[in-house]
This record gives C-alpha cells, structure tokens and sequence, in this order.
C-alpha cells in the first residue's frame, strides 16, 4: 500500500516576482499533481498534452484558452483537458492552481 499524503496547498503557494513557479505535489504510477504559481500579468504560451488533465483554480484570477474557448480562471473553477487539445493561460493577478494529469506519458 502507498504511502498517504497529506498536504495543505494554501501553505506551499509560492508566487513569483515574474514568472511560473511549480512544485510537484504526489505523483502516482499514472497520474501527476502539480502545484503551479503564476506572477500577476505571467502566460503560459498555447502547447498540447499527451495526457489528460484538470486544473482545479485555488487562488487570483486569469484567462484559460482551452481548443479556443475562453474560460475565466476563478477560485473553484475546474477545467477537464482532453489529451492533446490546445491549452494556454495567462494569469490577471497572482494565480494558484493544481494541475492533475492523468494516463500513461508517452516516451
């Protein structure tokens, strides 16, 4: 049996003067969680996944372009990724959200 994990998100945001920061929080034999933190006025330029993917917004505001759909980014905000659909975002203030992906990487 894996070990638990246990911990509090809010207390391990870290945001950036500029700029991404993002701390791997468990990973699982086929899934992935990632902790990211965006500077107010940061993007992530538009770029595909082999895997399947939920952001989950945690903290601040920003603009998630998903295979062309503008989705506002806001606490409580959950977004489902397909594999390989188009994704970018860029974050209006400091932005907190956990990244979850799922499925086998591909090599």
């Amino acid at each position: 049996m894996a070990p638990s994990l246990h911990r509090n998100l809010f207390e391990i945001m870290e945001f950036p003067r500029e700029g991404v920061f993002s701390k791997v929080i468990a990973k699982g034999e086929t899934s992935n969680h990632t902790l990211m933190c965006l500077a107010k006025g940061s993007d992530i330029s538009e770029h595909t996944s082999t895997r399947e993917g939920v952001v989950t917004t945690l903290k601040g505001t920003g603009t998630f372009i998903l295979d062309g759909e503008s989705i506002k980014m806001v606490p409580g905000v959950l977004i489902f990724m397909p594999k390989n659909a188009p994704h970018s975002l860029s974050a209006d203030e400091d932005l907190a959200f956990l990244l979850s992906l799922s499925g086998a990487e591909k090599k």
